[in-house]
């Protein structure tokens, strides 16, 4: 079956209520391919190799978490940017992409994603009142170790991640995939005995040592492979279109 292109992006809009949220690039279809869709293939990030497979896959539209247009970053359209373009211009492929409006959303946000895969209950925003607030604070069923808790990332994940061990056992969890280690100093106000995000700086050890919070980094991509996913499906359901999602794997 198929739907026209421009009836899917309003509904996905609509559904993300992304045209409320300020963000760091355009959010919804950033490059118009053909008029109807029949076949999605969703990523995290729209890179060559994810697009090389939609090729592939003769996917009619392509979704993704990271796409492109990014603030300060150079607009013309040479190199590595040509190459990516052109494979969507020339065989009529479509782009979207969401970057905070997936982060956000309460049913297939990548947050919310990642807490029902590791058994993190969802108690609320990590910033109460910040309708920019990305991350979440909740709770584990039980009480686990540091390194109980690393290896239950590990094992949900697929890879392992990242561990400062705080000074206890970690029954409240405070979260935010991708590159959000800067919200580790709300994480302590909030009282978390553990945050987890995507990634880490340097000074990220230091806070976590002084604190006494356990911190796990547990990769960009790895913890934002689920909302895409949830997205793509939801999509596919909503309008009766086929749905793939491949994992171009990143180790950061």
């Amino acid at each position: 079956m198929a739907v026209a292109l421009h009836t899917l992006v309003t509904e996905v809009d609509r559904y993300l209520d992304a045209a409320r949220i300020v963000d760091y690039c355009p959010n919804g279809l950033q490059v118009e391919g053909r008029a109807e869709v029949r076949r999605i293939v969703s990523g995290v990030t729209a890179s060559q190799a994810l697009l090389d497979a939609a090729v592939e896959a003769q996917a009619d539209l392509v979704l993704v978490h990271h796409g492109y247009f990014w603030k300060n970053e150079n607009a013309c359209i040479t190199g590595m940017k040509r190459r990516r373009l052109k494979t969507l211009l020339g065989h009529d492929i479509s782009l979207l992409a969401y970057h905070l409006p997936l982060d956000l959303h309460p049913e297939v946000g990548n947050n919310v994603q990642l807490a029902q895969r590791l058994g993190l209950q969802v108690e609320g925003p990590l910033e109460p009142g910040n309708p920019r607030s990305v991350g979440l604070l909740g709770s584990l069923a039980q009480a686990l170790s540091p390194a109980e808790f690393a290896a239950q990332v590990a094992r949900v994940l697929g890879r392992e991640p990242l561990l400062v061990p705080g000074c206890g056992p970690i029954r409240r969890v405070a979260w935010c995939t991708g590159a959000a280690q800067g919200y580790i100093e709300q994480a302590i106000a909030a009282g978390a005995d553990a945050y987890l995000s995507g990634e880490v700086s340097e000074s990220t050890v230091h806070s976590a040592r002084e604190n006494g919070i356990s911190f796990v980094a547990a990769g960009h991509h790895a913890t934002e492979r689920y909302g895409v996913q949830a997205l793509g499906e939801w999509i596919a359901r909503r309008f009766a279109v086929e749905h793939r999602f491949i994992d171009c794997s990143n180790p950061v």
